[in-house]
């Protein structure tokens, strides 16, 4: 009898599955996708190219009051500032409104950016594999197909390094109350493990984006690393605003994990405008 093999996310021929569609859209959660949709429509019109979802609400595993809505909008042309300041106002008001959510995020890009060479493996990827189709034209069809590989892993979290003075900053300039200490902490807790995981992927040989088998699946490799990244994993769910944690992940478990990327699979390619 034929052994069966545990793909982890891929399909038949090694590549990464899409993950998320509308129909895993949980019911309650199903006005705010359409409200998102609808504005995204009428406050872009034809400047918009597409736009998609991601996260745990496409996936079905969203939480009523505790998770996000997550989109990325792709744009004709590259996004002015007006785009910008408008994507920030609809996530305002998107999150004022609907209390099943807590927090839009908005990921905008030109249409240009997300299908050019020096993205195709980085946030090229996150929407051909990642993002689930809700308006327009779906670029992941100009996109190829994906394997988790060493070149993957690279080219999405081979920036630790570069990110940490920046967290640093983040860290320094934050209010000193629980509530905007735990923001960072869900924040960079949910970085770390999905860095952790990528520097593991190429020999783990699958894709998922559940926070605890990403911390699971690294554990296996780096067993004394494995608590740290099994209790960021928590933290990236139920975040608490201790200051220690912060410290941790910008002193101890960021830089170890940013070292040892870079020795792994290198460093992430510079981009055109000097930015990993």
């Amino acid at each position: 009898m034929a052994a069966i093999v545990d793909r982890r996310g891929l399909d038949a021929q090694g590549y990464i599955e899409r993950e998320g569609s509308l129909g895993r859209v949980p019911r309650v959660f199903r006005p705010v996708v359409a409200a998102a949709r609808d504005r995204l429509l009428h406050v872009y019109g034809g400047r918009l190219d597409s736009a998609y979802l991601y996260g745990s609400i496409p996936r079905g595993t969203a939480r009523v009051g505790r998770s996000d809505l997550d989109l990325l909008v792709a744009t004709r042309q590259e996004p002015t500032e007006e785009d910008r300041d408008a994507a920030r106002s609809l996530g305002e008001a998107l999150d004022k409104e609907f209390p099943e959510i807590d927090g839009t995020g908005i990921l905008l890009y030109g249409r240009a950016r997300l299908l050019s060479e020096p993205e195709t493996y980085d946030i090229g990827w996150f929407l051909a594999c990642l993002c689930t189709p809700l308006l327009g034209e779906d670029l992941a069809e100009y996109l190829p197909r994906y394997r988790p590989d060493s070149r993957l892993a690279r080219e999405t979290n081979g920036d630790l390094a570069l990110l940490l003075p920046r967290w640093r900053e983040r860290i320094a300039a934050s209010e000193d109350t629980e509530e905007a200490r735990g923001r960072l902490v869900r924040f960079m807790s949910r970085h770390l493990v999905r860095t952790g995981f990528t520097l593991v992927m190429p020999r783990w040989n699958g894709w998922t984006s559940d926070l605890a088998e990403m911390a699971g699946a690294f554990g296996a490799y780096y067993p004394g690393r494995a608590d740290d990244l099994r209790a960021a994993a928590v933290l990236g769910r139920e975040p608490t605003g201790d200051a220690r944690v912060l410290r941790s992940y910008v002193d101890d478990l960021g830089p170890w994990l940013a070292e040892e990327y870079a020795r792994v699979h290198g460093v992430k390619t510079p981009r055109p405008d000097g930015t990993a």
